[in-house]
């Protein structure tokens, strides 16, 4: 972040917290004088995320906050107060960073992290994305990362988030007809302008990870990850980790069915993108069980929930991996948040690795229309070893 957190809004936060707790004590020990026969406790605090973690240079809690799910992709957007509330309730839990995209509603999104966080802007990172085309009905009508487009996006994203600059800065997905130095490129005079602080890609390959960050430095790698997908440990993690650049894993619940709620007979809306996955067929739900039950065993060895396993999991990767869960529910929110405070051993992390190693995940993590627009080396089963991925390159460039 470009600027440092106003100290007077630090001590009035702090001065009024105490404030109310000193009342709520008082009140209670007058009651207690009154009504001796009655018991009285304080308000039971929720613990906070307070362990932070590197993007790059980029400080953040070690568990973000995803905020498609609240305008955008697993159903129709919810209400922008419940959106607003939610989002400020994962503010007072510790998190910081908080992940949205202009794609996501569209619009929606940027709108809700916007209004939620304008009064603790400068104590929170905000990222988000550019990089479709998005028609006048907000219809996708494809990829566009041409220099002019990031820009224009970049303006109308400041307004939505009610800014004067993006923390993260992704390129949502590698754009085939825009050599990725030109992308970088224009993040770059964003940054020199300060609309924009730091640069990251999602759904990248290791080629073009190196590319960009040859004429950019990238903080971060937005790609899919959790303990059903494991696309990014072919290439991306080893290439994050020798650059020095932090992984974000988007969908680390497995898109909610690593929660062991989504039962196999579940059928999903229009609206809802898991309705064109493979994954999410009746028939590979049930095939798919199994690890779910793997995650089960764990979870209720430790007392704790299915998904705070998978997001545990996650943490104990590597140090530099922030995942960043989506929920439209307070009490999913806060089961995320307490995830941060479960710590796994090196014996759990074996029971996980070697029952997972056993097991055949069936379908796809996308549709195919959506895989074809994930980059080279990003897609299990893809290497962009000795090739520059899917961007082309720059005329009369090389590598």
């Amino acid at each position: 972040m470009s600027k440092a957190p106003d100290n007077r809004d630090r001590e009035n936060s702090i001065f009024s917290l105490d404030r109310r707790e000193f009342i709520t004590a008082g009140l209670a020990v007058a009651a207690t004088a009154m009504f001796p026969r009655i018991a009285f406790s304080a308000p039971v605090k929720q613990p906070m995320v307070s362990a932070h973690r590197k993007l790059g240079a980029l400080e953040v809690s070690s568990i973000g906050l995803g905020c498609m799910n609240v305008a955008w992709g697993f159903g129709p957007p919810i209400d922008k107060r419940d959106a607003v509330k939610l989002i400020r309730h994962a503010y007072d839990r510790g998190v910081t960073y908080f992940d949205s995209a202009e794609v996501y509603g569209p619009f929606l999104s940027e709108e809700f992290v916007g209004e939620a966080l304008a009064s603790v802007r400068n104590k929170v990172v905000i990222a988000s994305k550019f990089g479709f085309d998005i028609g006048p009905s907000g219809e996708i009508r494809g990829l566009n990362s041409r220099p002019e487009q990031i820009r224009k996006v970049v303006e109308a994203s400041l307004k939505r988030l009610r800014t004067d600059r993006i923390d993260l800065l992704y390129q949502h997905r590698v754009d085939p007809t825009v050599p990725i130095e030109d992308v970088a490129g224009t993040v770059k005079d964003l940054i020199k302008e300060g609309k924009v602080l730091h640069f990251g890609l999602s759904e990248a390959g290791g080629a073009t990870i190196r590319r960009a960050h040859k004429e950019q430095t990238v903080s971060a790698i937005q790609n899919e990850y959790s303990i059903w997908t494991r696309d990014p440990e072919g290439e991306v993690i080893p290439t994050c980790e020798e650059l020095g650049i932090g992984l974000v894993a988007w969908g680390p619940l497995g898109k909610g069915y690593l929660t062991g709620t989504i039962p196999s007979s579940a059928t999903f809306v229009k609206t809802d993108l898991r309705s064109t996955m493979p994954r999410f067929t009746h028939e590979a739900m049930e095939a798919n069980r199994p690890v779910v039950n793997l995650i089960k065993r764990v979870a209720q060895r430790k007392g704790v929930k299915n998904s705070q396993i998978a997001l545990a999991w996650l943490l104990a990767r590597k140090p530099w991996i922030v995942p960043i869960p989506g929920t439209t529910k307070m009490n999913h929110l806060d089961e995320d948040v307490d995830a941060a405070n479960i710590k796994l051993s090196e014996a759990d992390m074996q029971e996980i690795e070697s029952g997972f190693a056993k097991l055949t995940i069936q379908g796809a993590r996308s549709s195919a229309a959506v895989l074809a627009l994930i980059d080279v080396g990003a897609r299990l089963g893809t290497s962009s070893k000795g090739t520059y991925g899917i961007s082309p390159l720059r005329k009369g460039g090389n590598l």
